[in-house]
């Protein structure tokens, strides 16, 4: 055979390695919806896609399996609740403002939040902002706000790394987590600790995500910080500075981390009662609920890593729910779902882009909630604790597992089921075209 024909025959061997790892990824994914009809209603706040993951934002209500309504003015949406008047209220960031961009240059982005009238007339529209400018879009949003009786609105402000409080638009309280952590000079210049979640306990507790020291923090009103759930107990560091985050050491050089095999740049965590959370445990790829052991320790009891046939990927949201089922935002395979305590999917519905946080109406997201154990199974898992296979976070395969991690990044929109080893076969079939067309370009 000489070089020209080897050389097409190796870019159609590899166009047909591409197109049949497609093809049969395609036919052969599970069905991400699940719908028995019943009528559940879920409201979602969708991050949304495109560079950064900051285009195509929206609020929107699952009726079902369909879209009831949906506002999608900010560039994302984060948490969102529905108000008892039947508004919802979101956290959002928006780009675009040519006001009231304090000490930043026109036109500025804006993090905050908003509430939204769905029943408008014209459609969904925004009622009312409280927002304030940031330095950029990327990592400084407002990821939750929550309403207190008090008629407050607290917030998660990650520009500066507090929770804050505001009434009338004036500043009535705030807890600052370098009361806790190292601070660098300026927080607003890094993505120094990433606190994307705060949920009420009660009248004068908090429960705090900070993601990337791998921790929950239970704060009390005029108290400060009383209780680090995955308190450093002096292992390697290395989870929490990774992807360019800096958390800052103190005088001896360490940072305050968490175990990452408890929690894992976590997302939304619920207070499910004294001694037991529900987690997203986002970078494991799973859902954990912790219980406090004897000795005052933090340990997973109840781990899911699959429902409905597919592997959880990076989950941010997880809801016990009042009937004892558990709702779970499986954000990068685009799709949220409804599973029993025996881990069997109930209900399950896809998403057109990235869903951040989710909620079960009309109970909303709830303090406290049945507790599962670690001798119930989870149906597809099982076990107390996960062990390392191929579809584990502990069976990821190097260079692969990063790669993959890229693409999503980069390309939101790539199909659910596109994992490694699809990625693997799409690259040879990548090297044996690229490979072809040289050797049949060189040809005499």
């Amino acid at each position: 055979m000489d070089r020209r024909a080897r050389g097409l025959a190796l870019v159609g061997l590899g166009v047909l390695v591409i197109v049949g790892t497609l093809a049969v990824g395609a036919v052969t994914a599970p069905d991400r919806s699940v719908t028995d009809g019943d009528g559940r209603q879920t409201l979602v706040g969708s991050q949304g896609g495109g560079t950064g993951w900051h285009d195509y934002g929206s609020v929107y209500l699952v009726d079902s399996d369909a879209t009831a309504w949906r506002e999608d003015s900010a560039d994302s949406y984060f948490d969102v609740t529905m108000l008892p008047n039947g508004s919802v209220m979101a956290g959002f960031m928006h780009s675009g403002y040519e006001e009231g961009c304090g000490p930043y240059e026109t036109p500025c982005t804006k993090t905050g939040f908003r509430i939204v009238d769905p029943d408008a007339d014209g459609g969904p529209r925004v009622v009312s902002e409280h927002a304030f400018p940031v330095r950029s879009e990327g990592n400084s949003e407002v990821h939750d706000v929550e309403r207190l009786p008090s008629g407050e609105y607290l917030m998660t402000d990650m520009d500066a790394e507090r929770l804050v409080a505001v009434r009338g638009g004036e500043v009535t309280w705030e807890w600052r987590a370098s009361e806790l952590y190292t601070a660098p000079e300026d927080p607003t210049r890094r993505d120094w600790l990433h606190i994307n979640d705060v949920d009420v306990i009660n009248e004068s507790h908090y429960l705090v995500s900070v993601r990337n020291a791998n921790q929950l923090v239970v704060v009390e009103r005029g108290a400060g910080a009383v209780e680090v759930i995955n308190a450093d107990r002096g292992g390697s560091d290395d989870s929490c500075l990774v992807r360019g985050e800096q958390l800052v050491p103190d005088a001896e050089g360490d940072v305050r981390c968490g175990d990452p095999d408890v929690l894992n740049h976590q997302h939304n965590p619920q207070w499910l009662g004294d001694g037991a959370v529900l987690v997203a445990d986002s970078d494991n790829d799973r859902v954990v609920e912790l219980h406090r052991t004897e000795s005052g320790e933090w340990e997973p009891a109840w781990t899911l890593e699959r429902a409905g046939g597919i592997q959880l990927d990076w989950p941010r949201d997880a809801d016990r729910l009042a009937n004892g089922n558990t709702l779970v935002t499986d954000t990068l395979n685009t799709r949220i779902f409804e599973i029993d305590r025996n881990g069997t999917v109930v209900w399950s519905t896809k998403t057109p882009r990235i869903p951040y946080e989710a909620e079960r109406l009309p109970e909303g997201e709830r303090v406290g909630g049945q507790r599962y154990s670690g001798e119930e199974t989870t149906g597809e898992t099982g076990g107390e604790t996960p062990t390392a296979t191929p579809e584990t976070p502990g069976g990821d395969v190097p260079g692969l597992s990063l790669g993959m991690t890229v693409l999503r990044a980069a390309v939101p929109s790539t199909p659910f089921w596109f994992g490694e080893a699809h990625l693997g076969f799409s690259l040879v079939g990548l090297v044996l075209v690229v490979g072809g067309g040289i050797d049949r370009w060189r040809a005499p």
